[in-house]
């Protein structure tokens, strides 16, 4: 997981050319490319053009495309040609000839470059898929399913890339395993059937890759790709860990799927003119999922270019999972928010790693760690603060060349989390003499903890009781602790709650449609890495491990991935928008004694705008009874109700379309599995007093069971009056529709601006649940 401190870290590696791991996840927001010197006049942009409207005087698109561009530039070259995920190029232009090229004939946009930043053995029993339910599962078709995954690439000698047991590629596959650096083709097999690498908007960036420190290839020199693809469809490998914890055998969501990775995502980000060739290139090959841990900030879709790209995906038949963001618990700091995707938040699974620190004054407190290597001394150390051994205003934090060494050597220093990675704060550390590190949480991060693989003795503590500790050591004249180390602990309760750092709802560009989806595991995730560079991902750690420890939405994402690609080799016929509600849909929001779970940060029950639908729930999500299925055109239809014009939806849809004046379009009747309901109260007002404001929505379910009569029951949200109409609805046979409409009314805006609810069909075996979310402005 990328979070605040790595998100510095990573604008560190742009502008000092330092070899860093993007190890975890995403940053929620995005920047321009930044321009290399000798790059000083140009940057690269994505052309989009009106393909159907090509001029009769070319006979082939191509042709047009390089006469449009010449027509502003004689020198620029075309970086890729999209088929898929638009009609038109990539290029580098000067500004001035991007305004000129604008303003040419059937050149719909010209879209500025964009930089998006990265974003087991436990997870498949945490879940319910045991053995024999995966076993089972196998016997369809899910070896027919293959996931593309868009990350920073592959390290393709492991245990769980191993094809033991599996058929012939399946006959759609259209792939290919690309040689360079360090890599090829003969690396790919029946199970890694597809490698694919794409760097040019990249390079045009930043010049050249330094071959180096990274590999021009499909190669895996970071570990994110390598992690994402084995959480999502890695082979069975008995006897997996990182340094004995976690111990057990690790196994991706579906085992017997295929994987296809492009590798998008390099030492210095992720870029739009890559990314969108990455998705291009994936539906032509016949991807049948694609797991994309990537993301950036809110902008409008048609200007989007993961939007616009996965759209084509969706177009295309395959579901897109994507990962929500590491924004959280900040409200609002979602990423991905596209309906046609679907945007995963991160949970907590039952297994832990404890460590304890104990005082001089006899009190204990719990933490986490990942430390395996020589133990600290079983004798009381003495334990500082940095903020007291520092000669840096920011020495608190324990960032680089700050601590003094005369006042650290030989002791357990205490460093505040933020500003710098959290491995880094123990190396230096070690590097100023200091045998042990504790990193203590502030008010930022709460009680969330994250386990590391530190490079000297050193343990996480929550908020809590790092503000215990803090007080022992600024009132203790002599102030010394001890550090031990637990292990891997199991059946950790309660379990899941949501990560502190997962991204949270309200969905800022379409506050009527809730998202995140549901959570799913993301916090201490162990799965394949990279042989390239150690589990810190830092150069001073010289270690290699076949498998990690990480965490963030990026790890979440490809959970839902794979189970999406079990749903597909179970039910083929489903569409992504179908397969996508069968997980909402049957996702839980409660633990078994009943009550809603909870959100690490505050320790409070957690709500749709944290979990979405709630948990994933793989087993149930196999029958789901009723589907919320859509199509293209209801995108299309969302489209027109978001007031964009035929310029605009031609831009994401690459069609002509118009909207009919003679239709009435809503976002409130968009297909989804869930709703979220705005309510503005000034529109509510008359005469000094407020009146009832009303607001209706309409669903369609599609049955994907046997035959039954589904009533309907509402949670009823003190604040407003729910109703829906029919309250029952009967399917007599399969694929059958039923609609329904449920209108709110809020009488009275509530004490505080946000207020829950939910939906359910029930035929008595099924439930079919919906989370509703009121806001109110």
């Amino acid at each position: 997981m990328v979070e605040r401190e790595q998100a510095d870290k990573m604008n560190m590696v742009i502008f000092k050319s330092l070899l860093i791991s993007l190890l975890l996840v995403f940053c929620s927001r995005h920047t321009v490319a930044e321009k290399k010197t000798n790059h000083h006049s140009k940057s690269t942009y994505i052309i989009h053009m009106d393909k159907f409207n090509m001029p009769s005087s070319f006979n082939d698109h191509l042709l047009w495309y390089d006469s449009s561009l010449k027509s502003v530039s004689e020198s620029a070259e075309m970086l890729y040609t999209y088929q898929h995920v638009a009609h038109g190029f990539s290029t580098r232009l000067t500004s001035q000839e991007a305004e000129l090229l604008s303003k040419q004939p059937g050149i719909l946009s010209v879209i500025p470059e964009v930089r998006y930043d990265l974003h087991t053995t436990r997870t498949p029993e945490f879940l319910g898929l045991g053995k024999a339910i995966t076993f089972s599962l196998a016997s369809g078709k899910q070896s027919d399913v293959v996931v593309g995954v868009l990350d920073t690439g592959v390290w393709p000698e492991l245990k769980s890339f191993d094809d033991k047991g599996l058929g012939p590629v399946p006959s759609s596959w259209k792939g290919e395993c690309e040689r360079g650096k360090n890599f090829n083709p003969s690396n790919c097999n029946k199970k890694l059937i597809g490698a694919r690498f794409f760097a040019k908007g990249y390079e045009a960036a930043f010049g050249p890759i330094n071959e180096s420190t990274e590999s021009k290839s499909p190669r895996d020199d970071d570990g994110h790709g390598t992690h994402t693809s084995t959480t999502a469809a890695g082979s069975v490998v008995a006897g997996a860990s990182l340094f004995g914890f976690a111990n057990g055998t690790a196994r991706g969501m579906a085992t017997q799927a295929r994987v296809a990775t492009y590798k998008v995502c390099w030492l210095g980000g992720c870029f739009s003119s890559d990314i969108a060739a990455g998705i291009d290139k994936a539906i032509a090959d016949g991807v049948n999922i694609l797991s994309m841990s990537i993301g950036g900030g809110l902008t409008d879709y048609y200007r989007d270019t993961i939007a616009i790209g996965t759209f084509a995906a969706t177009a295309h038949g395959i579901l897109v999972s994507t990962s929500a963001g590491n924004g959280g618990p900040s409200q609002a700091s979602l990423s991905n928010v596209a309906p046609w995707l679907t945007t995963v938040g991160a949970g907590t699974i039952d297994r832990d790693f404890p460590a304890y620190v104990t005082l001089g004054n006899g009190k204990a407190y719990t933490g986490v760690s990942l430390y395996n290597g020589k133990l600290p001394p079983k004798t009381p150390i003495p334990i500082v603060y940095a903020g007291n051994v520092s000669g840096d205003s920011e020495g608190s934090q324990c960032s680089k060349g700050s601590l003094i060494a005369a006042k650290v050597a030989g002791k357990i220093v205490i460093c505040d989390r933020g500003g710098n990675p959290r491995v880094e704060k123990g190396l230096v550390v070690k590097s100023a003499g200091g045998i042990g590190m504790i990193l203590a949480n502030n008010e930022d991060y709460g009680e969330e903890l994250i386990a590391d693989s530190y490079l000297l003795p050193a343990l996480a503590l929550g908020q809590k009781s790092s503000n215990e500790l803090k007080k022992y050591v600024f009132s203790s004249p002599n102030p010394t602790a001890k550090l031990s180390f637990g292990g891997t602990q199991l059946g950790v309760q309660p379990s899941p709650v949501v990560a502190a750092f997962s991204s949270r709802g309200p969905n800022l560009l379409t506050p009527k449609v809730l998202k995140p989806d549901l959570i799913a595991p993301g916090v201490n995730i162990l799965a394949g890495w990279t042989g390239a560079v150690g589990p810190t991902g830092m150069t001073e750690d010289t270690r290699h491990v076949e498998f990690n420890i990480i965490s963030g939405t990026s790890m979440s994402c490809p959970h839902v991935s794979g189970l999406a690609a079990l749903l597909k080799g179970t039910h083929p016929e489903w569409s992504p928008a179908a397969i996508r509600s069968a997980l909402m849909t049957t996702s839980y929001r409660t633990y078994k004694n009943g009550q809603t779970l909870k959100d690490v940060d505050n320790g409070l029950p957690a709500t749709p705008f944290d979990f979405g639908a709630g948990h994933v729930d793989p087993v149930a999500a196999f029958d789901p009874g009723l589907v919320y299925d859509a199509t293209v055109d209801d995108y299309l239809s969302f489209f027109c109700a978001l007031k964009y014009s035929s310029y605009q939806i031609k831009l994401v849809a690459r069609r002509d379309f118009t909207c009919s004046k003679r239709k009435k379009y809503r976002v409130e009747d968009l297909n989804y599995p869930s709703f979220a309901v705005p309510f503005n109260t000034a529109f509510g007002v008359k005469g000094g007093s407020q009146k009832p404001t009303t607001v209706q929505y309409t669903r369609t379910l599609t049955n994907v069971g046997a035959p039954a009569t589904y009533t309907v029951s509402v949670t009823q949200s003190p604040s407003v009056k729910i109703v829906v109409q029919p309250q029952t609805l009967s399917f007599r046979e399969l694929n059958e529709k039923k609609s329904y409409t449920v209108t709110f009314t809020s009488s009275s805006k509530p004490s505080g601006t946000t207020s829950f609810a939910y939906l359910e069909w029930s035929d008595g075996k099924h439930k079919v649940s919906s989370p509703i979310a009121f806001s109110w402005t």
